[in-house]
């Protein structure tokens, strides 16, 4: 079926039709689930150049393909799929039935998926029609592909504010942490991290996620034992989670300080921003001031992260120069008070505004917390 559309349709490495096409560093565009399979392989270079990748490659969303390709199946619909497409209430029977095979289920939630993605009015009567304990009974399959595609359409489902706390309140939160803690495949935890950070989203949610047991120990352990992928959505859960301010001692309690130094010195921005919000509890800064090179981490994210890292990495010694006068005085040795001074001129304006309160830090215009 696929070759009936043009063959820049096609991911280079499945050769099927693309449906979040996003763009590698090296120029060319893969299918998003096709080049992450590669890179939690541990690759490290391009699959067509067999150039080098970073530690952490970017992964741009190619939008203008992507609508290429959805204007293309919006005048072909059923090139696009080996089977036509069932009634929503057929597909919800199907999850339902427990004599529905496993490829029936698979293809029931391939469909939902798709019809959900873009449609928030069927997203809605799709969570008023019950259909959410049958797809959360499938989170808790045993069978990895059941798992990811479910997570897939309770991702979708997720991302209407009123959803999010019905999801809660039908036991979401328990089988997402559930995936994270099993042995599912790395696609699947990920998904599970980046589940928990939609639920998040809504504030009433961050209390209920910190507090469940083991939902904050299972991110961090994914932190530190996952792959590419798994770290990036386990930090970005953490860091939506831990803006609500309890969540913070919980995450230090968990042993995240340590874990996201070491991902920090290994060039993750993310955990740097992390890091930033559990700079701003007692517990985070004792577990930072002690963790030797914690200072020196912090200046290479200044000197060679991203803006966003630079911004997180100003604002944790901000808070840690204020809190230990030893660490001020370290950040005077490692030249931070220079490095300031040089990005006082940066064009963005919360690095700016960082920098120039650091300095003042620095200077010695603060009062120890």
């Amino acid at each position: 079926m696929a070759t009936q559309f043009p063959d820049d349709f096609k991911c280079p490495i499945s050769l099927e039709i693309m449906s979040d096409p996003v763009i590698l560093s090296s120029g060319h565009t893969f299918d998003r689930a096709s080049i992450q399979r590669w890179l939690d392989d541990g690759h490290r270079t391009c699959p067509i150049t067999k150039l080098p990748l970073p530690e952490y490659p970017s992964l741009i969303p190619n939008h203008a393909l992507r609508s290429l390709i959805s204007n293309y199946a919006l005048v072909s619909p059923l090139k696009l799929h080996h089977q036509p497409l069932r009634e929503p209430q057929a597909l919800i029977s199907t999850l339902t039935s427990p004599s529905s095979t496993l490829d029936s289920k698979l293809d029931s939630l391939d469909q939902l998926t798709r019809l959900s993605k873009r449609d928030a009015a069927f997203r809605s009567k799709l969570t008023e029609s019950g259909a959410v304990t049958a797809v959360l009974r499938c989170v808790g399959s045993n069978d990895p592909t059941l798992q990811e595609k479910a997570l897939s359409l309770l991702i979708n489902l997720s991302l209407d504010d009123d959803n999010k706390v019905g999801l809660v309140a039908e036991g979401a939160i328990g089988r997402i942490v559930a995936a994270l803690l099993g042995g599912g495949s790395p696609n699947c935890r990920a998904l599970a991290a980046t589940m928990l950070t939609s639920l998040a989203v809504v504030e009433v949610n961050k209390a209920t996620i910190g507090a469940y047991p083991y939902a904050i120990g299972a991110l961090v352990s994914l932190l530190m034992d996952g792959k590419g992928r798994e770290k990036r959505e386990a930090a970005t859960a953490l860091y939506a989670i831990c803006s609500f301010p309890d969540n913070r001692r919980r995450a230090v309690q968990c042993g995240a300080v340590p874990i996201l130094m070491r991902i920090a010195d290994s060039g993750l921005d993310r955990s740097v921003e992390v890091l930033g919000l559990l700079a701003k509890c007692k517990e985070g800064r004792e577990e930072m001031v002690s963790f030797n090179g914690c200072v020196r981490i912090l200046v290479r994210v200044l000197k060679n992260g991203s803006s966003r890292g630079i911004q997180y990495a100003l604002l944790t010694l901000n808070s840690l120069c204020c809190y230990s006068e030893a660490t001020c005085l370290e950040a005077r040795k490692e030249g931070v008070l220079e490095l300031c001074m040089g990005l006082l001129d940066d064009d963005n304006e919360k690095i700016r505004r960082n920098a120039s309160n650091l300095i003042q830090v620095l200077s010695g215009n603060y009062s120890m917390r």
